[in-house]
């Protein structure tokens, strides 16, 4: 959430599923103990003049433990 790369999630990606999917599954998993500000991870894409835009927070990462809420 400060804008730093990740330790272990900063790499490109395939697609934005495939990002997110990473960054919830390390939010769930690894990240799971960590401080929601530690656990914050925003997906970013690199426009075509090279700057990098943050479009989306994957939700799990914004949780307290990383588990997804239900939803009844």
């Amino acid at each position: 959430m400060d804008g730093s790369p990740h330790p272990v999630l900063d790499a490109p990606y395939e697609s934005m599923d495939a990002a997110e999917a990473a960054a919830q599954s390390w939010c769930s998993g690894q990240g799971r103990d960590l401080s929601i500000q530690q656990r914050g991870i925003g997906l970013e894409v690199q426009t075509s003049c090279g700057a990098w835009r943050t479009i989306r927070y994957p939700q799990a990462c914004l949780r307290d433990g990383g588990e997804p809420s239900s939803v009844l």
